[in-house]
């Protein structure tokens, strides 16, 4: 009788405890579902950069889209409005989408073409007399692919006085395109290019030098 009752107790003991165990589980699981719930890749800006981007993007629908080409004036203000650093003369066609106006900065005479993508997550700037052809895509921000949570990645770009960007060109985070340079039309820059140098490729790789002849006198 007494091995019966140890056994009965040692039975119960070994069910009480399994009992706690898969009400542990189940309390893991539920904090895990819970868990999952919630966004796990929460916006890295602030509310302040999420409003401010709002009303430009009420801006550049209803003022600065429908402008007329020729008014590139108009779209410099506006820019400007919104703490842009345009310099004189320069020209931003009105399918240019823009980031965020305070990330731009533009030297005299340079140019966004039309349809150009202009993510400026962090700065992105143009000498003077630098043009950036149609469609082409400068992008200053990338994901840390490594973890999880994918964070988010910011470099500045910089594109020197009188380089050339062709139609259709990505420019990738932390770029630098030299003062003089030529990419070629639908090349894919991940790396620096050299001043005075002309570049194409799928990525893009130096051809060779650019002669340069000063027929405007702008030198």
């Amino acid at each position: 009788m007494a091995e019966d009752r140890g056994e009965d107790e040692g039975r119960l003991r070994v069910g009480a405890r399994r009992g706690t165990e898969a009400g542990m589980g189940r309390d893991h699981l539920a904090e895990k579902m819970k868990s999952t719930r919630r966004n796990p890749f929460p916006s890295p800006h602030s509310w302040s950069n999420r409003l401010a981007r709002a009303l430009w993007q009420g801006v550049w629908l209803l003022l600065f889209r429908p402008s007329p080409r020729v008014m590139h004036g108009w779209r410099r203000l506006l820019l400007r409005l919104f703490r842009a650093q345009i310099g004189r003369a320069a020209h931003i066609y009105p399918s240019a989408r823009i980031w965020a106006p305070w990330n731009l900065e533009m030297g005299e005479h340079a140019c966004l073409g039309a349809f150009v993508d202009c993510y400026n997550v962090a700065p992105i700037s143009l000498g003077a007399f630098c043009t950036v052809s149609q469609y082409s895509y400068l992008c200053a921000a990338t994901h840390d692919y490594s973890r999880a949570s994918m964070p988010l990645v910011t470099k500045p770009i910089r594109l020197g006085a009188r380089s050339w960007i062709a139609a259709d060109v990505f420019i990738g985070p932390g770029v630098t395109i030299g003062e003089g340079a030529v990419v070629g039309a639908r090349s894919l820059v991940l790396r620096d290019i050299d001043p005075w140098v002309i570049a194409a490729g799928h990525p893009a790789r130096i051809l060779g030098p650019r002669t340069f002849v000063d027929d405007l006198g702008l030198l």
